[in-house]
């Protein structure tokens, strides 16, 4: 079942008066258990075609379906709602908050979706073990390293079972086996769990989980395998 479609999107920006095209009528469509990875060199349009996609950015023009409704950019309210019901995002910065510990940090994005209380402790906690963080969960991000806190957003992203994970470059701040480890979540989670995964990648082991490879270049899809 397709989860997520976008037809020709396109997103410019002004500089000095000037549009200045970023994308440039790209598309794509994302099966339930499916694993995509969508590569490029930096400045192609990657991270910004994902922003439009997972609802934190409007396309200029073009189409967006989530689970068979048409995100109209126009509502904020029911862009918001779509993030909250049906995406999962891994933000490549993290965007922790540095006052809470990595369970609060899972826990407040628990809250929004509703669920509170010990259920949302019990459902972070699980999350956080699930990436190898059962020893930090009550550590703040200063006291975590650059791949604790790329495993706690992980967490926080995959946390209260939204069917769309949409990832800015998941294991770049992540050594070997702890990437390896994320990669092995995440084959389980699409394949077991019927969760599709988007992933933003340079990191060509992200191939040996993905269904199809998707690349980008200057804006525009220039090929597709799988």
């Amino acid at each position: 079942m397709m989860v997520l479609q976008a037809v020709d999107i396109h997103k410019q920006y002004r500089d000095a008066g000037e549009a200045v095209p970023v994308l440039k009528g790209v598309g794509l469509a994302l099966e339930q258990g499916e694993i995509v990875a969508l590569e490029g060199p930096s400045g192609s349009g990657k991270t910004t075609f994902l922003s439009i996609l997972g609802c934190l950015l409007t396309a200029t023009s073009g189409c967006l379906t989530i689970q068979g409704n048409e995100v109209d950019p126009s509502r904020p309210g029911r862009l918001w709602r779509f993030r909250r019901d049906s995406i999962g995002f891994v933000f490549q910065q993290f965007n922790l908050f540095p006052s809470l510990t990595a369970s609060e940090n899972v826990e407040y994005a628990l809250n929004i979706k509703g669920l509170r209380g010990r259920p949302a402790i019990l459902e972070a906690r699980k999350w956080l073990g699930a990436v190898g963080l059962e020893a930090r969960v009550d550590f703040r991000p200063r006291d975590l390293s650059g791949g604790q806190k790329q495993r706690v957003a992980i967490a926080r992203a995959l946390a209260g079972g939204s069917p769309i994970i949409l990832a800015d470059e998941p294991t770049g701040n992540l050594d070997h086996q702890s990437g390896e480890q994320i990669l092995d979540l995440f084959h389980d989670l699409a394949h077991r769990d019927d969760r599709a995964l988007l992933i933003v990648t340079h990191d060509p082991k992200v191939r040996r989980i993905a269904d199809r490879v998707v690349r980008v270049l200057d804006g525009r899809i220039i090929e597709e395998k799988g």
